[in-house]
């Protein structure tokens, strides 16, 4: 079938929308009609990449409705909502997806990662759709396939937070936002929120954060030293530039000997640059600090994501808040300037 879509076509130039051409579903496919995506921070790395090969399509998170299946979808049918994620619902080791083969222009063109979800319609692999209640809104939940599953993932699979234990947030944007409500969630005390913008810091209040420091105008890391105590339990980096890294472990605490042997545990949510480096012996050996990375959020999608909805429909995670900002498909170039210029409060999502 024919479809609109966000193509990439040249680097450090806007995206253009035009049609596309999809093929029939293979035999573990879906072929998905898009309610709406969102419009992710990390999708900005591939575009200013100018190694990305080009033409490309985009985006990596989603919801929609099935239109069709291939004959070995089991999980979903035609009709059902589902969510879209980047991340597999079960692994092979050494097993590889193939992507559908796109066409655009009468070339065939790459997709981005596992999904492309800046179309209108989408073919997926069966393995990263998850059903999504019928009951649930289908506009918000759309960043749940990687924003919230980072976020929240991050705090509650990879670190495993518990009630009490102290937490920082480096970074409330999106997915900054989804751990601070995590954090929230699991009763942890104090959060701590870092930004260099105070009207996220305000803004991360209302997802639970119980204090704010602007490391634009102090200096953070002392600031959380002196409102923790020596340090937090754990430090969450959700941006992931050089800068951030360096300091990460510096937020937690030292492990001290004959009293508290392990230091505190930092988490590098955010995409690094493959350059970024760490200094090992300034932060982590002296205190016996950990220093952990997360790849989406260490998730079990299919477990996962439906709680996350329905945290949502508890009143637990406030998706209509996160969102903030909503696009059609053609002002995606609006979309992506307005993150790029930090003016994105939350999340931003394209509306089909």
């Amino acid at each position: 079938m024919k479809t609109r879509a966000a193509v990439y076509v040249e680097f450090q130039k806007p995206l253009v929308v035009e049609e596309i051409e999809l093929p029939d579903p293979g035999p573990s496919q879906l072929l998905i009609k898009q309610f709406a995506t969102g419009i992710c921070h990390s999708q900005l790395h591939a575009l200013h990449n100018p190694k990305t090969t080009t033409p490309r399509l985009m985006g990596h998170e989603s919801t929609g409705v099935v239109v069709n299946t291939g004959s070995e979808v089991t999980h979903v049918r035609e009709g059902d909502h589902v969510m879209v994620t980047f991340l597999p619902r079960s692994t092979v080791p050494g097993a590889k997806t193939p992507l559908p083969v796109v066409k655009w222009r009468d070339q065939e063109i790459h997709s981005h990662g596992n999904n492309s979800t800046w179309s209108e319609a989408i073919l997926a692999d069966a393995n990263f759709v998850v059903p999504l209640d019928k009951s649930a809104p289908t506009d918000v939940t759309a960043v749940i396939g990687c924003a919230v599953m980072t976020g929240c993932g991050s705090v509650l699979n990879t670190a495993r937070v518990q009630a009490g234990d102290s937490v920082v947030v480096i970074g409330v944007g999106g997915v900054g936002l989804a751990a601070v409500q995590a954090a929230s969630n699991v009763s942890a005390y104090p959060i701590v929120a870092v930004d260099v913008d105070d009207e996220k810091l305000a803004f991360a209040r209302r997802f639970g954060a119980t204090h704010g420091v602007n490391s634009r105008t102090e200096d953070a890391v002392t600031r959380v030293i002196e409102m923790t105590g020596g340090g937090a339990d754990f430090a969450f980096d959700a941006i992931g530039r050089q800068s951030t890294i360096a300091t990460l472990l510096h937020y937690v605490r030292p492990g001290l000997a004959g009293y508290r042997p392990e230091g505190g545990t930092a988490v590098l949510v955010g995409v690094p640059r493959p350059e970024a480096t760490l200094t090992v012996w300034d932060a982590l050996l002296p205190g016996s600090k950990t220093f952990k990375g997360t790849n989406g959020g260490s998730p079990r999608p299919d477990h996962d994501l439906p709680m996350y909805v329905r945290w949502f429909q508890d009143g637990k995670l406030p998706l209509d808040l996160l969102v903030s900002r909503r696009y059609r498909l053609e002002q995606i170039n609006e979309g992506i300037g307005a993150l790029e210029r930090g003016e994105i409060l939350g999340r931003s999502i394209v509306e089909f």
